[in-house]
């Protein structure tokens, strides 16, 4: 929650777990003091949740005792309705588990036909700058729509760093040399963006190094509206960019933020089990800015 300006973290957990994990670790934080404290085993407000949780999943088979075991024991579910009912501004989930379990409950509770994930964002921080690398998380194979509005999203975040947007779309084939799938969609997808009328570089479909090297790109594609390297990659599968995510943290050394789940109005942010205290700390500072900063 944001309150005068400041954000104020609201934690969700059994009360001696959460007190011995920061004596633990030596973090000087009190219940009502420094965080606001939800406890599924013993919360004031646990009826108005299910009955929430129920009211929004009842025709999706979630019975009355489902959705009151789900608001004792699911703290992605209970983040969600919290942020639903707006006792709280973003969630933050996912530290154990599989992404698209969280993404599931993050998609049931706060999607809606304005607000619905696009595609998880990562920005890698290296020692020759910053690479925006998208969709590691959210559609497996996604289809040329699916794509390009990953794209549209990626630059819009991207600005909101304060740089301007290259958008490489990146696939196993190069400027029409294969026909194969991840081609087909891409080119797809680069149809679509030329249809609009939109207000940022974009060029593909290519190979990563002909995205991050002018001087490849030039020699095999002359003509590219392309000019230096490109700052952001769009995959086409998330194999592939969840893979370049990891190359460049694990060997490059990189200090990743996020991932950045667009398309949700900075509602709910889904990070991954390997995230460090560092890298929470900068998804929380994400998570507390303003609504209206996200376009």
């Amino acid at each position: 929650m944001r309150e005068e300006g400041l954000i104020r973290p609201v934690l969700i957990g059994r009360p001696d777990v959460i007190a011995t994990r920061s004596e633990r670790s030596a973090i000087p934080l009190v219940a009502d003091r420094d965080y606001e404290l939800v406890n599924p085993e013993n919360d004031p407000r646990y009826r108005d949740y299910w009955e929430t949780y129920h009211a929004l999943m009842q025709r999706r088979g979630v019975t009355p005792d489902l959705a009151r075991a789900i608001m004792r024991t699911n703290t992605t579910a209970i983040g969600a309705v919290m942020v639903h009912r707006g006792d709280a501004d973003s969630l933050i989930c996912g530290t154990f588990g599989q992404y698209l379990w969280h993404l599931n409950y993050v998609r049931q509770v706060l999607g809606t036909e304005e607000l619905h994930p696009i595609g998880a964002l990562s920005l890698m921080i290296h020692e020759k700058g910053v690479l925006f690398v998208a969709d590691t998380q959210v559609n497996p194979e996604p289809c040329p729509e699916q794509i390009a509005e990953t794209v549209i999203a990626a630059a819009r975040h991207v600005r909101r760093f304060g740089l301007e947007p290259k958008v490489a779309v990146c696939s196993h084939s190069q400027f029409g040399n294969l026909d194969t799938d991840s081609g087909r969609r891409t080119r797809a997808a680069l149809q679509l963006l030329d249809s609009q009328a939109l207000d940022f570089i974009y060029e593909g479909e290519m190979h990563s190094d002909a995205a991050l090297d002018p001087e490849l790109r030039e020699r095999i594609f002359p003509n590219s509206r392309m000019t230096g390297a490109a700052n952001v990659l769009v995959f086409a599968n998330t194999d592939a960019a969840s893979g370049v995510r990891n190359i460049i943290k694990v060997v490059a050394g990189g200090l990743e933020v996020g991932p950045i789940l667009m398309g949700m109005g900075n509602k709910a942010h889904i990070v991954t089990p390997s995230i460090t205290a560092r890298g929470l700390l900068n998804i929380a500072a994400l998570a507390g800015a303003p609504v209206q900063s996200y376009g």
